[in-house]
């Protein structure tokens, strides 16, 4: 079995904010480059990646596109202040998990140059009466990169992006914690799927897309699913995982499997076959009701062109939009394992059973 953790490793320790993916995409490209037949970007920035199928006619072929959202969650320099620098945030952070938290201000104002900072507050004494107290709004928390006010006027701007700056931690049991599992532990599990296929035949197109501005806009899986026109698609994210005082059913259990959704953005005859798949070759999957949107690159790929029948496959995550996400190596090994096998099942007139039930 393939060991992703080294390409894990890598693709949480770059940054790759919502809108500037850029450092990320690079390192994807290079990996999945050997693994398929062409290779490119869209116009946004998405990279699409064709692994062709066994089908005799090219211009007829089926095709199913899976979805990672290779952008993560960050910090913008909002204004600057004696030195020190205010932020706004650029996707769901989360301010309670903030102070004290390592970054990377991605510096603009001397040439781009990365600073190391620390999220920190101000005395509670300075803040305004009653906010001092509980968690501190993201509005008063604070940026210091160590340099005197001179020195920050002429080396950071406004717009500066600032990325976490924790490291990857291996850690007990085979999980991994760090930033921007969400979504890139995906990213590394449709890697898996693709290693898997240079050796099965299958007879649909497969295209894999790690798209852009999934945490703001879903502007990327937008663009690339009315570019690429799939037959059917498929959102792989991250989900939530059980821990302290998760007991109901939004949340699953770290190691113990993947998720796939059910709810207006998923196709029931995706599901069906997913679960089909999962029981075959022995993957445990557990339901996971999303009743509404689903909150991924699902929802604005249903709904491109003529509409797109699409599924989605999540893995659970701890802590997530956090600098210390955490999920189980072996569930990511899972989804790409179920992605390979799925893609492998896809007979040439399966658009002639999908009906809407």
């Amino acid at each position: 079995m393939s060991d992703i953790l080294p390409f894990l490793k890598s693709i949480i320790s770059v940054a790759g904010l919502s809108g500037y993916e850029t450092p990320v995409a690079n390192l994807i490209e290079k990996k999945w480059t050997p693994l398929v037949d062409e290779i490119s970007r869209s116009r946004l920035g998405s990279i699409h990646a064709l692994k062709a199928g066994s089908g005799s006619d090219k211009l007829s072929r089926p095709s199913v596109l899976i979805a990672t959202h290779m952008d993560a969650i960050g910090l913008m320099v909002s204004r600057i202040v004696d030195g020190f620098l205010y932020v706004t945030n650029i996707g769901g952070v989360d301010p309670r998990v903030l102070p004290g938290t390592p970054v990377i201000v991605h510096a603009s104002g001397n040439g781009e140059e990365e600073l190391y900072g620390v999220v920190v507050m101000p005395p509670a004494n300075l803040l305004p009466e009653g906010k001092g107290a509980g968690a501190i709004a993201l509005k008063y928390l604070l940026i210091d990169v160590g340099l005197t006010p001179k020195d920050v006027a002429k080396r950071v701007c406004i717009g500066d992006r600032v990325a976490f700056g924790t490291e990857p931690v291996e850690m007990s049991g085979g999980c991994v914690s760090g930033h921007t599992l969400d979504n890139r532990a995906s990213v590394a599990a449709l890697t898996i799927c693709l290693e898997e296929l240079r050796t099965r035949s299958h007879i649909w197109d497969v295209w894999a897309l790690a798209s852009v501005q999934e945490e703001e806009t879903s502007a990327g899986a937008f663009t690339s699913a009315y570019q690429i026109r799939p037959t059917i698609a498929i959102a792989l994210d991250v989900t939530f995982g059980k821990g302290t005082g998760s007991t109901d059913y939004t949340a699953f259990p770290i190691g113990k499997g993947v998720t796939l959704g059910i709810g207006p953005s998923m196709h029931p005859f995706l599901h069906k076959r997913f679960k089909e798949v999962a029981g075959r070759v022995e993957i445990p999957v557990k339901d996971e009701a999303m009743p509404s949107a689903s909150s991924t690159d699902a929802d604005a790929m249903q709904l491109t062109a003529e509409g797109i029948p699409t599924m989605v496959v999540s893995i659970p995550e701890r802590y997530m939009h956090t600098p210390v996400e955490l999920v189980a190596l072996k569930d990511i090994q899972r989804a790409g394992r179920l992605l390979s096998e799925f893609v492998v099942s896809l007979e040439a007139d399966f658009m002639n059973k999908i009906a809407w039930d």
